[in-house]
């Protein structure tokens, strides 16, 4: 399966692969790439217009592009889409008066020809907060068990700290599509790494 890929591909040369990074802003999107390129996440300012950070994973080189979240960006979302192979899309869990927000502007998104069949993983950032929503009610809030054109999965985490959610919140802690519907996995921001791997390289198959 997809694991055995990943194995094969240590030995391999190095591969660019591009990744796409959005979300509303102030979702966490560069704490969280900051968090998985191990750098410093103690000072974060806004992007104003977007990031690119390379992160190695799995002898793969992956080119995140984190864009900015700010409504006045959003509509320039889209001029980034060309070539992904993975689209990450980054949620504030604790923010839900912005859930409705966030669920239609992912919807958009996934409708667009550039992104068709790419596989799409959802981080339910900030669980570190009491407010904060688990991830199986963000992912039937969004809907996810509709997309039935790409592989998905959401991933609870908390970017400030850098911790995954070791044991599950309320029904789950990392889901994913599977033909009985969502699955619990203990979860953690490399097993989330791991994933994004697994399905580019099924991609590219």
């Amino acid at each position: 399966g997809l694991l055995s890929v990943i194995q094969k591909l240590k030995g391999s040369p190095e591969q660019e692969l591009r990744i796409v990074l959005l979300g509303l802003d102030n979702a966490g999107k560069t704490t969280l790439l900051k968090r998985l390129a191990s750098e410093e996440v103690s000072t974060i300012t806004p992007t104003q217009g977007f990031n690119i950070k390379s992160v190695q994973s799995h002898g793969l080189k992956l080119n995140v592009w984190d864009i900015g979240g700010q409504r006045s960006i959003r509509p320039y979302w889209k001029k980034y889409l060309g070539s992904t192979d993975l689209l990450i899309y980054v949620i504030d869990s604790a923010d839900q008066k912005r859930f409705e927000e966030t669920g239609q502007e992912l919807a958009e998104l996934t409708e667009d020809e550039s992104l068709t069949g790419v596989p799409l993983l959802v981080f339910a950032n900030k669980q570190d907060l009491v407010t904060a929503a688990p991830a199986a009610e963000i992912a039937e809030g969004l809907s996810l068990h509709t997309y039935r054109d790409r592989e998905w999965q959401i991933q609870a985490c908390s970017a400030l700290s850098g911790e995954g959610v070791q044991v599950e919140m309320g029904p789950c802690g990392l889901c994913r599509a599977g033909p009985k519907g969502l699955h619990s996995h203990p979860s953690s921001l490399q097993d989330g790494m791991n994933w994004i791997s697994s399905q580019i390289m099924n991609r590219k198959k």
